[in-house]
Formats: C-alpha cells, structure tokens, sequence
C-alpha cells in the first residue's frame, strides 16, 4: 500500500533557516530513499529553497524567474491560480504540468526529487486567496474556505496518483508570517519540523506557534472566531503535529554537548512543558518522554556549523554528499570548508533524515 509522508518546514520566526533545512533535508532524504517520490512545495514568496534546488545563487533565481513568467507559470502560483480559477467541485489540473524534475535542471540532484517552485506573485496574490476563501457558500455541500485552504494537501493527493508503484514524501517551505499562503501550507501537511535558534525569540516565538495553530486559551472574545484555528476545528481540519524541532546556527565552534545546552536553554524547556499539557500535539514515539532530556533525546537535533559547510552547499546548489573541501566564492567572498566541516554537516542532516 501507498505510503504518503507530508512534512510542512515552519517556525513563525525569521532567519531560523527554513529554506535552507528544506533544500538539505529533501535532498538528502531523496539520497537515502531513491525508490521513494520526493516532492518539495516551496509556499515562501521569496522562492528561496527554490532558486537552490534550480543551482544555486543567480543560476538557480534565473530558473526561478523563468518558471514565474511562462504564460501558465509552471509554479505555486500558476497551479493555484488555475484552480481558484476553476472553482469548487471542478477537476484538478494535472500536477506534473506545474512541476520541474530538479535533475533536468540540476544534474546534481537526485533524480527522484520533484519541485513545484515558489513564486514571489504569492504576495499580492494573497488578497485573491483570501477572498476565495471568504466568500460566501452558494451551496450547502460548498465549503469556500475548506476548498482553498486543502489546495495543496489535494495537490499532494493527486502527485501520488502519478506514481502509484511508490511511496511519496513531501517537504514544505513556508514564510514566517502567518499569511493566508502559510495557512495552505500548514494545512497540507501533517508533521511540523520547526527550526528554531538558541535566543528568547525562538522561545517566544515557540509560545506564539501553538496559539496561531491550535488557539488561544480563552479566545479572544472578538477576533477569536476568525482566526485559523477556530476555523480549523469548525471545519475539521487536522493540525500537523510537531515531528522534529532543529535547532539551527546555534553555535559554529562549540562543541555538540554545548549546541544541545543552547537550545535547551532557549526554547526546549517551553515546548517540554507545552508536550507535557498537551503530548497530542507532537508526533507518536515509543515512549512518552518524562524529562526534559527524554524529549530532547526525541525530538531534536542540533545543525552545528550550518553556517558554513551547509550555507555553501545550498548556495551552490549542491547537496552536502557532493560537496569537498576545497576554496569556494560566495557572493565575491573567498570561503574555505574543510571536509571535517563538511563530514560533520552531514551527519547532522542525516540525523535529521534518520527521524522522518
């Protein structure tokens, strides 16, 4: 039987490295399983987990560009689009017609890999999205806002259908705000890896996650009704459950113990106390985790060094398993990786992957 894995990458904070988590955890996955479909949703307007799986720096934004200006954008926008276009209870297009196969594109990925690419006309579409999703229900068995927001988890659906004979993982990119694209995003998937630095913004950040997705406690007595949770649970949609929290640039010459004890510090103990409330809201383990150090043990996994070994490889679009030491220039800018550097970056990711 089909297995179909949807993994939304989400934080609403910025600066925590979503894409670039994206581009290494998809590729990689990708590597490890090479009988499975592999897909990645890029929802962030700025496209940039994009522009790495198409390259890399201004190789990878040209192949951006000219996917968002064909006449029916081979994008998030031109398959939204279309179906807003053809209204509730019309027939899906067919999602390869919106889809790169990243190895036509970028020999060094894997040929397994799939991309529907961002598109920065996510922005002022936005109003458009959100008016489909507003308007009023002309028939009882039409749910407007219901029909907008599983777009994508009905794109999903219907990419597995292509591939039949194989399993499919998904991998989501999303921008920090909470904008009506988000919310698709969120919607489409079931498991959250959330990335997350070691500073108090994290740990606020991480308190402000569980309110936009499961509400706040009492509601607010005006605007309580319209907000994404409320409307979640009113139309019975399930809230993805946090599968993996990273904890990205924590720290880039410290050692491994004291990366873990950073975000410890930052936000572990405040989703510790949010799974002991509410153990429903992270994904099913063996065990439930009664301290602190079980649940980390669990559910997450330190990026030391992803500021270097790992920024380079994205920027070049070029996954770690085939980056070597060597003398590389980013943006003008001589960088030198060492391939202990490289092997460490690695193992880090590939924990990662390990927990999908």
């Amino acid at each position: 039987m089909q297995k179909i894995e949807r993994y939304t990458i989400w934080n609403n904070k910025g600066g925590v490295g979503k894409s670039t988590i994206t581009f290494h955890v998809a590729t990689r996955y990708a590597e490890r399983n090479p009988d499975t479909k592999v897909l990645v949703i890029d929802l962030c307007p700025q496209s940039n987990s994009s522009m790495m799986m198409l390259g890399g720096g201004t190789v990878g934004e040209t192949h951006v560009l000219n996917l968002c200006v064909l006449p029916t954008p081979r994008t998030v926008v031109g398959y939204m689009s279309t179906v807003i276009a053809n209204g509730p209870g019309a027939g899906l297009p067919h999602p390869l017609s919106y889809m790169v196969s990243l190895s036509s594109v970028n020999s060094n990925m894997p040929p397994n890999l799939d991309l529907l690419c961002g598109d920065a006309n996510l922005e002022p579409m936005s109003p458009a999205i959100t008016a489909a999703a507003n308007a009023a229900a002309l028939t009882p068995t039409v749910q407007p806002w219901k029909w907008v927001h599983l777009i994508f988890r009905q794109l999903v659906d219907s990419y597995a259908q292509c591939f039949p004979g194989h399993d499919v993982t998904v991998f989501i990119d999303t921008n920090p705000s909470f904008s009506i694209y988000t919310e698709l995003a969120i919607s489409a998937g079931d498991k959250l890896i959330v990335p997350v630095n070691a500073d108090d913004s994290s740990r606020v950040a991480t308190n402000a996650l569980f309110i936009l997705l499961h509400g706040q406690t009492p509601p607010h007595p005006i605007y309580g009704a319209w907000t994404y949770a409320s409307n979640a649970t009113k139309y019975n949609l399930s809230i993805p459950q946090i599968h993996a929290v990273v904890g990205n640039r924590l720290t880039q010459h410290l050692g491994a113990a004291t990366a873990f004890s950073a975000l410890s510090d930052a936000t572990a103990n405040t989703l510790y106390q949010a799974y002991q409330a509410n153990p429903v809201r992270f994904t099913h383990r063996k065990y439930l985790a009664s301290t602190l150090e079980e649940f980390r043990s669990s559910f997450t996994v330190a990026l030391r060094d992803f500021n270097t070994a790992g920024v380079v490889s994205a920027h070049l679009g070029l996954p770690l398993s085939r980056l070597t030491g060597g003398h590389y220039y980013i943006h003008g800018d001589r960088v030198q990786i060492n391939n202990d550097r490289v092997e460490e970056c690695s193992r880090a990711v590939d924990d990662l992957v390990s927990m999908l």
